[in-house]
């Protein structure tokens, strides 16, 4: 729809400048988010392409979790995304976020799990890891003969000496990331619980929470270094120091094999199989988010949700599970077809 029809729709109406009419001029799906979602998305934008001749093939961008849905928070209309990718679930300072921009209504969508994997380099040694290992040699402050000290160990034997002796360089996601949030959650603040570290600071005085804060807080001391890019970098810094360890998606590990060394985590070797059925330990399920006020607006994009959740798309011997996707279960599938289809947004 052109601008001109658009602007007498709007003067006949008492639509304000920011309701959904806006978007009427956009006529190409815009998504943006998790770096972790966007070969998915990608694989499904370009067959929805080829699918649907009579929509345009949706841009999909980068960004990480956190920045793909502060654009889509930022109002409603033709200068807005449609679609947040989300390696996490969106946080509620977020939807407060969207409803103070008149973003109200929110359609949440999960389409698949993927896994948390540390990887190093392929011709490095092997690493069996569980969280309070990797805790103890990337938090910020452990615990040694009972006192809360500055984290200073230099080398993984010295964490444990089943470990290499190695030094300790570590590449993790930076805070933009989805990936960073479910890193803290199910590693260094579950890690900071098992080595001890979680219960001496709470019997120091800290609160829960201000000691859950402390147990994400990681090294400044060169050991970390944070990655706000995708994990391409992550991979390209691993080449360039073959002594250390990063943080990646499984499927991205997976599409770079001949390259990288997967650690086990509990002793689980973390694949398709392991995070299916819960063996693996750091999963998290993968979303997008919809902005309700564009659907029937913004052209094919109801039709791409749902292409996206089809079986053709991200079920068994799919295209992005041939990538790496861990697919939904078909009753889980149905469900988000079936919310999507009848309209459930976040609170409702």
């Amino acid at each position: 729809m052109n601008k001109t029809l658009l602007a007498g729709l709007v003067l006949a109406s008492t639509m304000s400048v920011s309701s959904f009419a806006l978007a009427q001029s956009n006529d190409q799906i815009q998504v943006a988010g998790s770096s972790t979602v966007l070969p998915y998305a990608q694989i499904v934008a370009e067959n929805f392409g080829e699918t649907f001749p009579d929509f345009p093939t949706p841009v999909v961008e980068s960004g990480g979790s956190s920045a793909g849905l502060k654009q889509f928070c930022q109002g409603v209309g033709p200068d807005t995304i449609d679609i947040a990718n989300a390696s996490r679930a969106i946080k509620d300072s977020e939807v407060e976020a969207c409803k103070a921009n008149g973003v109200n209504e929110i359609q949440q969508v999960k389409f698949g799990y993927d896994g948390i994997v540390f990887a190093s380099s392929a011709s490095g040694p092997d690493f069996k890891l569980n969280p309070a290992r990797i805790f103890q040699a990337l938090a910020a402050k452990v615990v040694k003969d009972g006192e809360v000290v500055d984290n200073s160990t230099s080398n993984w034997n010295a964490v444990d000496s089943s470990l290499p002796d190695q030094k300790i360089t570590a590449f993790i996601p930076a805070s933009n990331h989805g990936t960073r949030e479910v890193f803290e959650e199910k590693v260094l603040i579950k890690g900071c619980e098992e080595s001890g570290t979680l219960e001496a600071y709470v019997k120091s005085g800290m609160d829960e929470d201000a000691a859950e804060d402390q147990c994400k807080t990681v090294r400044t001391d060169g050991v970390v270094s944070e990655i706000s890019g995708d994990y391409t970098e992550t991979l390209a810094r691993i080449e360039a120091d073959q002594q250390a360890i990063g943080v990646f998606g499984l499927a991205f590990y997976e599409q770079n094999q001949d390259k990288l060394k997967v650690a086990t985590i509990d002793d689980v070797v973390p694949s398709a199989q392991t995070i299916a059925t819960g063996e693996y330990p750091v999963s998290r399920p993968l979303y997008f988010y919809v902005k309700k006020a564009h659907i029937g607006v913004v052209p094919g994009l109801s039709e791409y949700v749902q292409f996206f959740l089809s079986d053709q798309m991200t079920g068994e011997g799919s295209p992005t599970v041939e990538y790496g996707l861990v697919p939904l279960s078909d009753e889980e599938r149905q469900e988000q077809i079936s919310n999507f289809e009848n309209g459930v947004t976040l609170g409702s």
